[in-house]
């Protein structure tokens, strides 16, 4: 697989050093530089390349500014992916809000440059993977089932990390992010850029229920329950009166 890339940056040794980088890496073609982002905007809309080395501090137009940019424009519908350099690291969280990919923080070498890039190309191969074929598990010998996959993936700083779902203890949600509490690392949750919203419609209803605006949990860890709560190991979770009927519900086949 070859990314064609493109390397924006108003710092001339700066662009320089990434357009070397870029022509220095196999699975990666240069298809333009750009000292400024607002030259770059003109190219991208009408040649969409795959990844955007992207400096932030430009005059003009910034980096965050051009992908919030792309962003509109695309309508969430854009397969580019953006790769920001920069010598300011309090800009990071911004990047991660547009949904960049990774973050060089100046001055970076080779190394941590292939290395992002790396992630960018494992980001394509993933999403043009075909999709596998549904596994069938036979129940009897007239009635076949399909099995949905079995994990999700979640955006983890700038990385896609997969989750199974019965790893999963609880999910808590804080604004504009979820904790996702793991059985094989209770310690240490992962951090995600998401909604409680956006991941309940992505988990399968039959193993995992939200039971308070601020908490998903997985039914097949549940180790106790009362009315008002509900126990997962050693974390004691709240169950609110918006969604007491519907958690009384399934408590009710227990009994």
């Amino acid at each position: 697989m070859t990314l064609s890339c493109i390397a924006v940056d108003d710092e001339p040794l700066a662009l320089g050093l990434v357009c070397a980088f870029i022509k220095k890496t196999p699975f990666l073609t240069l298809s333009g530089r750009f000292s400024s982002a607002v030259e770059a905007l003109q190219y991208l809309l009408q040649h969409p390349v795959d990844v955007i080395f992207l400096d932030i501090q430009m005059p003009d137009l910034t980096g965050l500014e051009l992908a919030r940019v792309l962003e509109r424009s695309n309508r969430g519908m854009n397969t580019t992916r953006i790769i920001f350099t920069t010598a300011f690291d309090q800009f990071a969280l911004d990047g991660f809000r547009v949904d960049a990919l990774d973050y060089l923080l100046k001055p970076f070498n080779y190394e941590e440059f292939l290395r992002a890039s790396s992630k960018a190309k494992n980001y394509f191969e993933l999403i043009q993977r075909p999709d596998p074929a549904p596994a069938t598990v036979v129940i009897s010998a007239n009635a076949p089932v399909d099995v949905a996959d079995d994990y999700l993936f979640l955006k983890v700083e700038y990385q896609l990390v997969r989750v199974a779902y019965n790893d999963i203890l609880y999910i808590e949600g804080l604004k504009d992010y979820v904790k996702v509490y793991r059985q094989s690392d209770p310690s240490k949750p992962l951090l995600s850029l998401t909604s409680l919203k956006t991941l309940e419609e992505k988990l399968p209803a039959r193993r995992f229920m939200r039971v308070h605006r601020s908490f998903i949990i997985a039914l097949d860890h549940i180790s106790a329950v009362t009315r008002n709560s509900v126990q997962i190991g050693t974390t004691t979770i709240p169950v609110s009166d918006q969604y007491k009927d519907v958690f009384g519900e399934f408590i009710s086949r227990w009994l």
